[in-house]
């Protein structure tokens, strides 16, 4: 059954959050065909640092295995 949930999941962002072509983890609405819509909520000053710094993490792995 497709249910189409809202769940926690690192998702290939293009442009949302501000980011394009990492995967992070953010809330998304998946169905039976995988993830249909990453769902942007609304950070806070300190959770946006956060994210961000996640973001950098991510970045980082991917610039130190040349991807």
């Amino acid at each position: 059954k497709d249910q189409r949930r809202v769940l926690p999941c690192a998702a290939q962002l293009n442009g949302e959050y501000g980011v394009n072509g990492l995967y992070v983890g953010v809330p998304v609405v998946i169905g039976a065909g995988g993830v249909e819509k990453v769902v942007e909520i609304e950070l806070n000053s300190d959770e946006k640092t956060a994210f961000d710094k996640s973001v950098a993490s991510v970045q980082g792995l991917c610039d130190a295995v040349n991807l």
